[in-house]
């Protein structure tokens, strides 16, 4: 099995946010899988101001960006695919997410990615299913499976170990199975389109 960069965005910056636990277990999985090079992205981490630059990356792949987004970008543009870990925010995804998105563009381009959801009553479900469609306009390719968390205070213990671990992890499994067949194929694709 060949490794892949995985890139896995913590997408909630909000204070005393629960997704630290939820990427926690989740990389524990990615790494044993054996097929990715894992690289956690927490968001809380960068400069992500929400006002845009005035050309689109879409036009200008390399806009000014802060100063504070360099290691990000840098990041993103290393990465074979991405497994976005997020909560639901108002039946949406967070804002910080969004603003991560929206100041790159080739940076998503023909990769694949996953999802990760957890909130109190979809699990994420509703900010996955507004990013599916995010990341089809960014011709980027989202997998079918998913890990999803409702309600997911009773099912993490003190320590944020999952109470019952089997059915997550075996969601997590068919994932990162799904995200890997995608990477690689689309890991070749691009290196093919780059050499002609």
């Amino acid at each position: 099995m060949s490794t892949l960069k995985l890139a896995v965005i913590v997408a909630s910056v909000r204070e005393g946010r629960f997704a630290p636990v939820v990427t926690s277990w989740f990389t524990e999985h990615a790494e044993r899988h054996g097929g990715f090079e894992v690289d956690v992205i927490d968001l809380a981490d960068f400069e992500l101001p929400l006002a845009l630059p005035a050309v689109s990356p879409a036009l200008d792949p390399n806009p000014p960006r802060p100063a504070g987004m360099t290691d990000l970008t840098r990041r993103l543009t290393a990465a074979d695919a991405f497994v976005i870990v997020t909560p639901d925010y108002n039946r949406s995804f967070p804002a910080s997410i969004k603003a991560a998105i929206d100041w790159h563009f080739t940076q998503w381009d023909s990769k694949t990615i996953g999802f990760v959801g957890y909130s109190g009553a979809s699990g994420g479900l509703l900010a996955i299913e507004g990013l599916r469609q995010v990341f089809n306009e960014l011709n980027a390719h989202t997998v079918r499976n998913y890990v999803s968390f409702p309600r997911y205070y009773l099912l993490f213990d003190a320590e944020g170990r999952l109470l019952a671990p089997e059915e997550p992890a075996a969601a997590a499994q068919a994932m990162l199975d799904q995200l890997h067949w995608w990477a690689t194929a689309l890991t070749a694709a691009r290196a093919a389109t780059v050499a002609a």
